[in-house]
């Protein structure tokens, strides 16, 4: 990541911070006030929200370290790491409000209908966050931060927890008390899937898993162009964090000079990273064959 891109990831996640603190404040104090219980619950994840962008804040400026002696294929996977913290985050802030919804249901009796303040606040936390998830996920692809992804999707969690919380509220004012419990439990769930969603992720890119396909083909796409290139005998990939290693093995005319050989491999290794800033490395392995074959 290059320090542009590394001054807009800090950017968006400030924006992140702030919007979160204020929603935070505001659908608590609406939430202890109009008597709701999806309300609060909605506060706390906000709350976690804000946690969870200093861990992006952190993964970033972490994982965009130079290579040094101890890691000489530099710190990308880093930022895996502090995904794999977020998603445990999410699942421990899912686990909190699913137990108090639940705890409500079970003492329905004592649950005080909401007030209309956790309407409004329920609709305004709706719309910031579902404009904090459409901005950061933009960012997050174009400087493809995996850590940044992760914090996009809390955004959309708690806006998709919102929704739940505003069904809740207002089938309670109508009568149907339990529903604002309900919606606490809803909550829990969307907040379960999305940070399973994020667990995996993470560890597919610890452990050497391929990149996806259409990345592979855009390789073999650029490899079939080439007509000093007679064969593409094996393709392997790896991610390594939001990067990926490729390893070719590729067949030329046995009877061409050494030098030749490796100028053809040379600008193989150059084309691919260019075309594909994905790539971190491209390792080329040429192998002879005859023309006869």
């Amino acid at each position: 990541m290059d320090n542009y891109h590394e001054k807009l990831a800090y950017k968006v996640s400030f924006i992140s911070i702030i919007s979160n603190i204020l929603l935070t404040i505001i659908k608590f104090i609406s939430g202890v006030i109009s008597n709701s219980q999806a309300m609060i619950s909605d506060s706390i994840h906000s709350l976690s929200d804000v946690l969870s962008t200093f861990v992006v804040i952190i993964g970033i400026k972490i994982s965009n370290k130079d290579a040094d002696k101890s890691h000489p294929y530099g710190h990308e996977r880093l930022e895996c790491v502090c995904s794999l913290i977020l998603s445990v985050m999410l699942f421990i802030t899912g686990l909190t409000i699913g137990y108090a919804g639940i705890i409500k249901i079970i003492h329905i009796e004592s649950v005080k209908t909401p007030g209309i303040l956790a309407l409004v606040a329920a609709i305004i936390s709706i719309l910031v966050k579902e404009s904090m998830y459409q901005y950061t996920i933009k960012v997050a692809k174009k400087i493809n931060s995996d850590s940044l992804k992760a914090d996009a999707w809390h955004h959309r969690s708690d806006s998709l927890s919102s929704i739940a919380s505003l069904i809740g509220i207002l089938g309670s004012r109508f009568g149907f008390k339990v529903l604002d419990s309900i919606a606490s439990v809803v909550i829990c769930l969307f907040i379960f899937k999305i940070s399973i969603d994020i667990f995996k992720d993470s560890i597919d890119k610890m452990v050497d898993k391929s990149c996806d396909m259409g990345t592979i083909n855009k390789v073999i796409e650029i490899i079939d162009k080439r007509s000093d290139i007679k064969n593409l005998d094996d393709i392997k990939t790896r991610q390594f964090g939001n990067k990926i290693y490729i390893d070719i093995e590729i067949s030329v005319d046995q009877n061409m000079i050494l030098k030749d050989a490796h100028k053809i491999a040379e600008d193989l290794h150059d084309e691919i990273e260019e075309k594909l800033p994905i790539v971190k490395h491209c390792m080329i392995h040429v192998n002879p064959i005859s023309i006869s074959e």
